[in-house]
């Protein structure tokens, strides 16, 4: 998470989150990108020409009706808790972990990816800040990044580097935590341009091989020097098995390691899909502020995977808020190894990747939901639906509206199922609504129907349902067919208490 310029102050001692009950187990990727399946749908006709749209729309609709019925083999995997990183590694001292946690998964190693991290000294307390990933040659990316009017100088470097080789034959990931080197000019253009070539001349490939991805506070240049000075120690820990340990070292206020991981089938072949991410305050769409680092040991061409993250960014990343506030390091990048032995795929429209599309979508929307259960101080975890809009497009941005507004986040953390607050946020989103058909329903109970207070609205029962630590909110404004979903959680005192002592 990126934030404000530096400026000296004392420590503080961080305060704890509010204790809360337990989370009800949390819906697993595969079923809620079902209960998406028909909105996706309606995404991918927009964003892509045919026959590729056609081809991504039935997918679609078929993973929406596979996963109302069974949860998938990958998603049961995912489920599955892996060892927890080394104690006081990760994050900021002091927080106490999200009630909406859920257990970093068994990742597998992926074919043609060396994991590394170790401690550059971005922070004044033990950690490990910094993280190395090695590809194998040949492996093709593709990445999609923040469009914060600032930027900052690794999104800088990413950018036009894949913009030069069309993303063919990307060799490393240079990670660091604790300095976002953004807002920081030419000197910041110029440390990360020393890093990227001393990786290079270490693992024998061109600094445009290398990217790069920074993450905490704004306005302060990196100190290339700790970076490149650990690179022979660091060199020396790579392993194919090392998920957990590497989610860990990018976090920030982060309270838990973010993973996801699946399965496909291509051609018969299966291939591997494993990601990370990290990302709890400064959350918000296009895209989500965070960063996030996804592998497969698939054989894809540079433009069809580019082609498949940027759609797939749009129904995960793009869909979720924490507080609203974007970022200027927001990075999302794709690896493809081609170590798994299944054919290179050109198209991203291919039918061989019809498995390839459905997992890479559920991983991405894992990694995602993720960044939500742990935005700062959170405790409640609530999907925000719109439908009768007049497009999708309406519907999204009154749900974003919803979902946004601090008056109906602190409604959420007070347990106060005020429906009124959600009336003035669909208003205030400026699209075109009906008010004498609108409702609004929290779960299964209507507080407002065709423009009235529902004539079964029962207070004591809605009360009752929003003390639960995850819920749905539902609204139609009654103009047209148009639907959008987006992922929210609430605000509290603890929000303020993290981002008031954040440089400290």
């Amino acid at each position: 998470m990126t934030r404000k310029p530096a400026k000296p102050a004392a420590p503080k001692k961080a305060k704890a989150a509010p204790k809360t009950p337990a989370a009800a187990p949390p819906p697993t990727p595969a079923e809620i990108v079902g209960q998406v399946g028909a909105s996706v749908g309606q995404t991918l006709e927009r964003a892509l020409v045919d026959p590729l749209t056609a081809a991504l729309k039935r997918a679609g609709l078929r993973r929406a009706q596979k996963d109302a019925n069974q949860g998938s083999p990958e998603a049961v995997q995912a489920a599955k808790p892996a060892a927890a990183p080394a104690a006081g590694a990760p994050g900021k001292p002091g927080l106490a972990v999200s009630p909406l946690a859920v257990p970093f998964p068994t990742i597998p190693p992926i074919a043609g990816v060396e994991i590394a991290t170790g401690r550059a000294g971005f922070y004044k307390h033990q950690r490990e800040d910094m993280l190395l990933m090695r590809f194998a040659e040949g492996t093709s990316a593709a990445g999609v990044f923040t469009r914060h009017g600032v930027g900052s100088a690794p999104v800088d470097w990413c950018k036009r580097q894949l913009a030069a080789s069309g993303g063919q034959d990307v060799r490393a990931l240079v990670v660091n935590a604790g300095c976002a080197n953004s807002f920081t000019g030419k000197p910041g253009a110029d440390a990360v341009r020393r890093v990227a070539t001393a990786v290079g001349k270490r693992f024998d490939c061109r600094q445009r091989d290398v990217m790069m991805a920074s993450t905490g506070v704004i306005g302060v240049i990196l100190d290339d020097s700790k970076i490149i000075s650990n690179l022979r120690e660091v060199e020396t820990r790579f392993t194919e098995d090392a998920w957990a340990g590497a989610a860990s070292a990018i976090m920030t206020t982060d309270t838990f390691p973010k993973g996801a991981y699946a399965t496909a089938l291509i051609d018969g072949h299966e291939v591997r899909i494993a990601g990370i991410a990290k990302g709890s305050g400064m959350i918000a769409p296009d895209m989500a502020t965070m960063l996030a680092f996804v592998a497969t040991d698939a054989a894809i061409a540079p433009a069809a995977l580019q082609t498949l993250v940027s759609l797939y960014t749009r129904t995960t990343f793009n869909c979720v808020t924490v507080d609203g506030d974007r970022s200027t390091n927001d990075t999302l990048l794709l690896f493809a190894t081609g170590q798994s032995g299944a054919p290179k795929i050109h198209r991203a429209g291919d039918r061989r990747l019809a498995d390839f599309r459905e997992k890479l979508e559920a991983v991405l929307l894992d990694l995602a939901l993720q960044l939500v259960r742990d935005g700062e101080g959170a405790t409640k975890f609530v999907k925000i639906t719109v439908n009768g809009a007049e497009s999708p497009l309406s519907a999204r941005k009154i749900a974003r509206t919803i979902a946004e507004s601090p008056l109906v986040k602190t409604a959420f953390a007070g347990e106060d199922a005020n429906w009124g607050r959600i009336v003035m946020a669909v208003g205030r989103a400026d699209e075109p609504v009906n008010r004498e058909k609108i409702s609004v329903r929290f779960g299964d109970l209507y507080a407002a129907r065709d423009g009235l207070v529902s004539a079964e609205y029962d207070e004591a029962a809605m009360s009752r349902y929003v003390k639960r630590a995850e819920f749905e909110v539902s609204v139609d404004v009654g103009v047209g067919k148009g639907s959008a979903t987006v992922w929210t959680c609430d605000l509290t005192k603890q929000y303020v208490a993290i981002n008031g002592d954040y440089r400290s």
